[in-house]
């Protein structure tokens, strides 16, 4: 008898999170920059997420910049409760589809300050840093990190793109609760960091993870999506549940027809036989 998939994860060991959850860097502009196009579409989305049973949304305040972040709260606040909202810093975006790390300290401190007061909060639920700068030294990114960490504004900290070894490292400063690196059916460059994660009972939240794999991977996806009478998206979600308990979801979309699609995947449960046949790509 196959074992049923956990349908939630304990983040941070106190904070009980749907593993189906909502990414929103779709809800902005072309090249995730400036406001996105419709606008009362975007909030119904959000809207429709948590009256799906959605409790855990993730953005950032590079999505737009800044935009992403003031339309989730235009939408949602005040904030059901147990609604988790998470958010990233460390970027700079000049324009459309350009991304630049920055880990000064100044321009870290900045970010946390303004996402308080964009999410309308003054804790945020998870901040996480969206990448770790090559020119700064994380020991001076972290300072303001672990300042507003002390101070209670930020309640959980994760990390993005980063190594085992990085991880590691930035532990011996303050808690890591998430890493949120890429990681789909088709890229699974970031096996050993998901295998610590599960190790760790540190969340893992794969960006990008509609992904589906290489051509050939095409032809079992379609066999099994009509297997479990389920979509191609449903399926790839499905594995990825699968594949580790501490692993949190966060499709994005822009309808609300695959909105509900993609958090109907933790209701496709995959045996093992199938399970594996994904996993040799």
């Amino acid at each position: 008898m196959e074992k049923a998939i956990n349908k939630t994860f304990k983040l941070g060991g106190d904070l009980e999170i749907n593993r189906v959850g909502y990414g929103a860097m779709q809800l902005t502009g072309k090249g995730e920059f400036g406001e996105v196009e419709d606008r009362e579409n975007a909030k119904n989305v959000l809207l429709k997420a948590v009256e799906f049973g959605v409790n855990f949304i993730d953005t950032a305040e590079a999505y737009g910049p800044k935009y992403n972040e003031s339309l989730i709260s235009d939408a949602l606040y005040p904030y059901k409760q147990n609604l988790v909202i998470a958010t990233k810093g460390g970027f700079l975006r000049p324009e459309p589809f350009v991304w630049i790390p920055n880990g000064n300290p100044d321009h870290i401190r900045e970010n946390i300050e303004s996402s308080l007061k964009r999410l309308k909060t003054d804790s945020i639920d998870l901040w996480q840093l969206h990448r770790i700068d090559p020119n700064v030294p994380i020991e001076k990114t972290i300072v303001p990190i672990l300042e507003a960490y002390k101070d209670g504004k930020i309640k959980h900290f994760g990390l993005s793109e980063v190594t085992v070894e990085q991880i590691e490292k930035i532990r011996e400063y303050l808690p890591v609760v998430s890493v949120q690196n890429l990681y789909n059916l088709g890229d699974r460059r970031w096996e050993d960091v998901l295998d610590y994660t599960i190790k760790e009972n540190i969340a893992f939240i794969p960006w990008y993870p509609l992904a589906s794999g290489p051509n050939k991977m095409a032809g079992k996806l379609q066999e099994l999506s009509l297997k479990y009478n389920s979509t191609i998206a449903q399926i790839a979600l499905s594995w990825l549940l699968k594949r580790g308990s501490n692993i949190l979801l966060i499709p994005g979309t822009k309808s609300i027809q695959h909105l509900e699609e993609n958090l109907k995947a933790d209701s496709v449960s995959l045996t093992e036989e199938d399970y594996n046949l994904l996993l040799e790509k």
